[in-house]
């Protein structure tokens, strides 16, 4: 009698869904020295204006982040220990030309990207920015500043894999910065602009002139915009997909 051999069936191997490695690059001339092909980690911008809810949705993407085993570190504006202090007393006076007052700003960043972000890159951390050079661009173009010379100005910062823009109309700024400061920023107003006597009637102005250019940045920088109107747990949560979209390569 023939025996029967019976194979056992293998069970089909289950997909392991791992981050892809991050293909850097530079938007122009970039750092001398740094070869995008070596920074492993990620780089995600959140981008908006003060009351926004920049800064405590970047807190809830890190300890999401954190705690599904990712090291992150945090970047952002007037934070290097380079030019932080001059910097700030510098828009304390408020006598520094806007050019002057640009160049700073860009001190400031070259020295977080050389000294911070690029280090954190390399060794596979996600680097959270909690704004970018869009911020200083559009800040900058409001005042008048020439396009061409920030892009070659900026020629050295990294492309990001994300950037979330989280736009808010400047009468729901208002509100968020009143009932959190009681108060509105002088520069964040444009009072140096001269576009209103009147701190609130400039805000809603300068605002507006913001929220315009940055329209007119994603054109050419091709960022995604966030309705930040929205509960802070919604926002979030779209946040949070796209991230994981980003981190699987999608």
């Amino acid at each position: 009698m023939k025996r029967t051999t019976v194979k056992a069936r293998r069970k089909p191997a289950t997909k392991v869904l791992e981050p892809k490695r991050a293909k850097h690059s530079f938007y122009g001339h970039g750092l001398p020295g740094v070869d995008p092909d070596s920074l492993l980690g990620k780089l995600i911008v959140v981008e908006g204006a003060d009351g926004s809810g920049r800064s405590s949705q970047i807190a809830r993407l890190v300890q999401c982040l954190e705690g599904r085993g990712h090291a992150t570190i945090q970047v952002g504006l007037k934070r290097s220990t380079l030019v932080r202090e001059e910097l700030e007393r510098a828009q304390e006076g408020n006598i520094l030309s806007h050019t002057t007052m640009s160049l700073f700003y860009a001190t400031d960043f070259a020295d977080q990207l050389e000294n911070v972000i690029v280090p954190a890159l390399r060794a596979g951390f996600m680097v959270l920015a909690d704004r970018y050079i869009y911020t200083l661009m559009a800040r900058d173009l409001v005042r008048g500043a020439d396009e061409r010379w920030l892009k070659n100005l900026y020629g050295m910062a990294l492309v990001p894999d994300a950037v979330f823009y989280l736009k808010v109309s400047p009468e729901l700024l208002v509100q968020r910065n009143f009932a959190k400061n009681h108060a509105l920023d002088y520069w964040e107003s444009g009072m140096d602009l001269g576009l209103s006597r009147d701190m609130f009637d400039s805000f809603l102005k300068y605002q507006e002139m913001m929220i315009a250019q940055f329209e007119r940045l994603r054109r050419v920088y091709d960022f995604d915009i966030v309705d930040g109107s929205r509960s802070m747990e919604e926002i979030n949560a779209d946040l949070q997909r796209n991230i994981e979209a980003v981190l699987l390569g999608e």
